[in-house]
């Protein structure tokens, strides 16, 4: 125990703590602005609380030997696969989307949970693939191509691009050779106008149709964009000070403590803030590439790719979505939207990355 007391203390990555910790902290100001004037104002409390949980699970996932994960990763993806699977059955339905479980007064998505699982199972295919044939390579992939084609017909094309997204940037990073990657991601294309009639929704489409043209529908599909660019211009340099962004404040922000919170972190802090916030996530992400590049082995380096790879998609689709450069999809921000199942997800994922680095050194 004191030997494993002075290597913790030896070894423990304060820096991905500190960062994670930053991040926090921001998404904590943030939330309570966002909610100060809205009926919802009890999910900041809620929120700390469920920061608190987090913190306690990013700690817990860091101590667990994160080889000890390499036994459950295809477990835990067929859990995933079923848990989706069973939402169109038993699934909570919410503003017209049927993508949560309840599971006593808690309600989960495990959509969210699925990214992990598909990085776990991605991890330990580059990690054993030497050992494998190629037919159980084939099998593995098409699970996991499953999984992402699952989570689209739910339908939640946001989080299905994303996880795609995450895939693809691990396959470019771990693939001994291009041409399979391009193959994969010709096909995808090709397949691209069969999403778009057989899969998208119509809301789903007008989301698409109203992104190309938002003077459309200005009151309608393009309200939330619109309201958005507004609130994110109008902070300027230094932006209006805290708790008095007026687009904030006045409720012409819709869910803007899940979807929309960079609009509000930028209205109020400015360009100055956002640059903070932006360069705390890019800070963030390139450590966990640096432990990828220090981790003893495929699994470690290709589960920090992975958690990488989520974290800078999310970041990237949430402020493009936010300021018109993307249609409006549903993506959290990472440790700053409210959001359990989301809160929970990064937490275990970022404690992972943790575990890598904590046991980089051991022998």
């Amino acid at each position: 125990m004191i030997g494993l007391d002075r290597h913790l203390r030896r070894h423990f990555d304060w820096m991905l703590t500190g960062l994670v910790l930053l991040v926090a902290v921001i998404g904590l100001v943030n939330l309570y602005s966002a909610t100060r004037h809205v009926p919802q104002h009890g999910l900041f409390s809620t929120q700390v609380v469920w920061m608190v949980i987090g913190a306690g699970i990013f700690g817990a996932t860091a101590l667990i030997d994160y080889r000890n994960w390499t036994r459950v990763a295809w477990i835990l993806l067929l859990l995933g696969i079923v848990a989706v699977a069973g939402v169109h059955f038993i699934g909570i339905s919410v503003k017209g989307s049927r993508r949560w479980l309840g599971l006593g007064g808690l309600r989960v998505q495990p959509s969210e949970f699925m990214k992990l699982a598909v990085i776990l199972a991605i991890a330990r295919l580059v990690h054993e693939r030497d050992a494998l044939s190629l037919f159980s390579r084939v099998s593995r992939v098409v699970a996991i191509f499953g999984a992402v084609l699952l989570i689209a017909w739910q339908p939640d094309l946001g989080t299905a691009t994303l996880v795609g997204l995450i895939v693809a940037t691990v396959a470019l990073v771990a693939a001994r050779r291009l041409w399979p990657v391009l193959v994969g991601g010709g096909v995808l294309a090709a397949g691209a106008p069969l999403l778009w009639w057989y899969v998208l929704h119509d809301y789903q489409k007008l989301r698409i149709l109203t992104f190309l043209d938002p003077a459309s529908d200005p009151s309608g599909a393009g309200w939330h964009s619109r309201q958005s660019i507004f609130a994110v211009g109008s902070g300027r340099l230094f932006g209006k000070r805290w708790l008095h962004g007026t687009q904030n404040q006045l409720n012409f922000l819709p869910e803007q403590w899940t979807d929309f919170p960079f609009s509000v972190w930028a209205e109020e802090w400015g360009f100055a803030g956002a640059s903070l916030l932006v360069l705390a996530y890019a800070a963030l992400v390139f450590w966990i590439v640096h432990i990828a590049r220090q981790a003893r082995d495929r699994f470690g380096a290709t589960l920090c790719v992975g958690v990488a790879a989520m974290l800078f998609w999310h970041v990237f689709v949430n402020i493009a979505m936010v300021t018109g450069l993307a249609p409006v999809v549903g993506i959290t921000l990472p440790l700053v939207s409210y959001g359990r199942s989301s809160l929970v997800t990064f937490c275990i994922a970022l404690g992972l990355v943790a575990s890598v680095s904590l046991r980089r050194f051991a022998r």
